[in-house]
């Protein structure tokens, strides 16, 4: 019979998982000869075979990928045939278009965690262990295609032993990357805060043990770079912690070794679960279990059936951010037999910084808060922070995107030119688009500070250069003075300001294949809005040309401008001061000294330094001053996850009353809702006051999505990472008829902007 020679493309998850391995065994099995190369762009494959068997081939080369894979697009052209006598794995070819389809990191498997705890493996205890399921892979690529040469394990040339696994076809190391063991591959040591050497390979990691369990912070160099820990169930330490890292009262995130523990500590649904034990391995943020104790309670000592977490690692909260050990290293760390059931896990960098990568960093910026440094010589090529999900209305959701999901792209239903987008000011993220393709940056952080600055600035080459994209357009915030949009008006290009709220919306739509029009409801601490006030709270109505403000809350002002966003008491004020007047200063509650006072009535009357907003986020703040929650933010969004927890502990269903403004636009006038709350006060529990605030705001929304008649509803903004709040809106809307979309796999906080900014490019013209 007659063979035929196929000629297969393929773009996809293709490189980086044992793609190239999984067609060698199945051209074997289906009797087909050939190649298989990677390229920049996916994978091509040359078969030559009788034609009945090449149909089975291609229907199991689609059908039984090997886990993480995933085909974007397959071509297939006849080629002559060029007689070819068995079937390999080629060199990769460096040529043709970048892919957009880069494996993030993966967590270690099961196989992999199996062979550090088997004394008759080679891999026995050894750190860096992965095979081709698992382990890093977009922080250490330098560039593609994925082949080791382009890693940061190009440097450690693989012994016999690994040279037989990675030839052998059955093995799952076969064509494995990162392949390595103790005598090939990278090494651990321990240094001390001075970088003097204690200790290599796995004497560092049982003297790290021994530090850990004796209170010492430990910096380790991690996948995405390093990562402070101490043992969660030591109070001095955490304190220590705290003190050291200027982090009071922030929760801190937790690493246990696996499902069992964290389901000692927590309630944990099935989508919960699914999320923390996934190959992302997220922070994921989980209801504490505490017998007894009630919101905002103590939580020391609550799991005595095998060990007792100190209060202090999330004092106040009801919240606990939970991540499995996700590497070989953090296995051998949390190994049962060291007596460390949980760990806290938080960012090696200082207060606003970029984290960590390498040694030199860590020695320099992590001085004074580590005593130890569990360090590696494999390069990380680029930080990534851990990511942080929750659940939200039934969904898990997003809330900062780093390992785990950068840099899997998003594709849109039409190409955009290509285009940059640098995202807001805080929680920045940068995103670039090529065709119909969309990579969004991991987590860079605030933009405040000169280190993240560099950090933005070197993300943006990476990006560019990982890609090879020349983005002909430039998009930006409105706000000028944002690091972000000065940087982009000294590019030199065309550049395009995007409202903030707009973006908001547009990301939304982005991440769900939507089309104008749309109704966006978009609620966050303040962007600048066209008018050139602060915007919060806001009803859009998107368009195929952009957007109307349909409605919005009515304005108040901030006393202290930038203060009243750290401090919930001058929101508070502020509110007050619009509702009731001058005679607002006759009370006696007011949480300001009488100086704070006489500076701050002058300055309210005559509108010093007092910017207006129309923002549901300062909003929070000040119902939460209000209710004697949180005065001064010790962190970024404590007065509103205070009032979130608050609210989730009553089950009423009441509402305050509100009154609709029918001017151009709408304003909502919530002057009658906070004279019923501060009259509940004195009466009623702040548990209660807490969900009629929330109850009502649904109530909002719901009325004005119905006064606007349009059925497609996006959910955007700080806001919506309440999943109170959002779960209360979506039941409303859904009764209501209305199609209702929320943030999931990006981030509905300004770190989604950039991926907004970027679907505006399509409406400009």
């Amino acid at each position: 019979m007659n063979k035929d020679h196929l000629k297969i493309n393929i773009e996809g998850f293709v490189q980086g998982l044992g793609f190239r391995p999984f067609v060698v065994r199945l051209a074997r099995q289906h009797q087909q000869k050939g190649e298989i190369a990677n390229t920049t762009g996916g994978v091509i494959i040359d078969i030559e075979g009788l034609p009945e068997h090449q149909q089975d081939f291609i229907d199991d080369l689609n059908n039984r990928l090997p886990p993480f894979a995933k085909i974007e697009s397959l071509t297939i052209t006849r080629q002559p045939l060029v007689g070819f006598d068995h079937f390999q794995i080629k060199a990769s070819m460096a040529d043709g278009e970048h892919s957009f389809f880069v494996l993030p990191d993966i967590a270690t498997c099961a196989d992999c965690i199996g062979d550090i705890f088997n004394p008759a493996s080679r891999y026995y205890h050894y750190p860096f262990t992965s095979c081709c399921h698992c382990g890093p892979r977009y922080s250490i690529m330098t560039r593609q295609p994925y082949d080791r040469i382009h890693t940061g394990m190009a440097a450690f040339t693989p012994c016999s032993d690994c040279g037989q696994d990675y030839q052998a076809i059955d093995n799952r190391r076969y064509h494995a990357q990162t392949i390595a063991c103790p005598a090939c591959g990278p090494g651990l040591s321990l240094l001390d805060e001075s970088g003097n050497l204690l200790a290599k390979k796995h004497d560092a990691v049982v003297a790290a043990i021994l530090q850990l369990q004796a209170g010492k912070i430990v910096a380790i160099k991690g996948i995405g770079g390093y990562q402070l820990l101490v043992d969660a169930t030591n109070q001095q330490a955490v304190e220590r912690l705290r003190q050291r890292k200027h982090r009071p009262q922030k929760p801190f995130a937790l690493m246990v070794a696996d499902l069992a523990t964290a389901q000692q500590l927590c309630m944990i649904n099935e989508l919960e679960q699914q999320a923390l034990t996934s190959a992302a391995a997220p922070i994921v943020l989980l209801k504490a279990k505490s017998p007894g104790a009630t919101c905002g309670g103590d939580f020391s000592r609550l799991w005595a059936n095998k060990f007792a977490l100190t209060s202090v690692v999330a004092p106040n909260s009801n919240l606990f951010g939970i991540m499995l050990a996700y590497s070989p290293l953090h296995h051998l760390l949390l190994n049962k037999d060291n007596d460390l059931h949980a760990l806290v896990a938080t960012s090696g960098n200082r207060q606003n910084e970029p984290i960590c990568i390498d040694k030199s960093q860590a020695l320099t910026r992590l001085s004074g808060i580590a005593d130890y440094f569990l360090s590696h010589n494999r390069p990380i090529l680029r930080p990534l922070d851990d990511s942080v999900v929750r659940l939200i209305n039934g969904k898990i959701t997003v809330l900062r995107r780093g390992r785990g999901y950068t840099p899997l792209p998003l594709t849109l239903k039409t190409a955009l030119p290509d285009t940059l987008a640098v995202g807001g000011q805080l929680k920045n993220t940068i995103a670039i688009s090529h065709g119909k393709h969309i990579i969004l940056s991991q987590h860079l952080g605030d933009l405040d500070v000169e280190a993240t600055q560099q950090q933005f600035h070197a993300t943006l080459t990476d990006l560019q250069e990982f890609y090879q994209i020349a983005p002909t357009r430039i998009m930006h915030d409105l706000h000028s003075s944002y690091a972000s949009s000065l940087f982009a008006a000294n590019l030199g290009q065309k550049t395009h300001p995007v409202q903030h709220h707009y973006a908001h919306a547009l990301s939304c739509m982005a991440e769900h294949g939507l089309e104008p029009p749309a109704l966006g409801i978009c609620w966050d601490g303040s962007g600048l809005g066209t008018d050139n006030t602060l915007w919060g709270g806001e009803f859009l109505l998107i368009n195929s040309q952009g957007f109307e403000r349909y409605a919005h809350f009515a304005p108040f002002s901030l006393p202290g401008a930038h203060k009243a966003m750290q401090e919930p008491r001058r929101a508070a004020l502020g509110l007050l001061y619009e509702a009731f007047g001058s005679c607002v200063f006759e009370r006696e509650d007011l949480p300001f000294s009488a100086q704070e006072l006489k500076l701050l009535r002058p300055a309210l009357s005559r509108q010093l330094n007092c910017p207006r907003t129309s923002s549901v986020g300062r909003l929070f703040d000040a119902v939460a001053s209000l209710l004697g929650l949180c005065q001064i933010n010790q962190y970024e969004g404590q007065a509103a996850m205070a009032l979130e927890m608050s609210a989730t502990s009553s089950a009423s269903d009441q509402c305050y009353d509100f009154q609709i403004l029918c001017t151009t636009p709408i304003v909502i006038d919530w002057k009658t809702t906070l004279e019923q709350l501060v009259d509940d006060i004195p009466l009623n529990p702040v548990e209660l006051i807490a969900a009629k605030f929330h109850n009502t705001l649904a109530e909002i929304i719901l009325t004005l999505a119905q006064r606007a008649g349009q059925k497609t509803v996006i959910l955007s903004g700080g806001c919506f990472q309440n999943a109170d709040l959002t779960t209360k809106a979506v039941h409303r809307l859904k009764s209501g008829g209305f199609a209702v979309y929320c943030h999931e796999n990006i981030p509905p906080n300004d770190g989604g902007l950039a991926l907004g900014q970027l679907l505006a490019a399509k409406y400009i013209g």
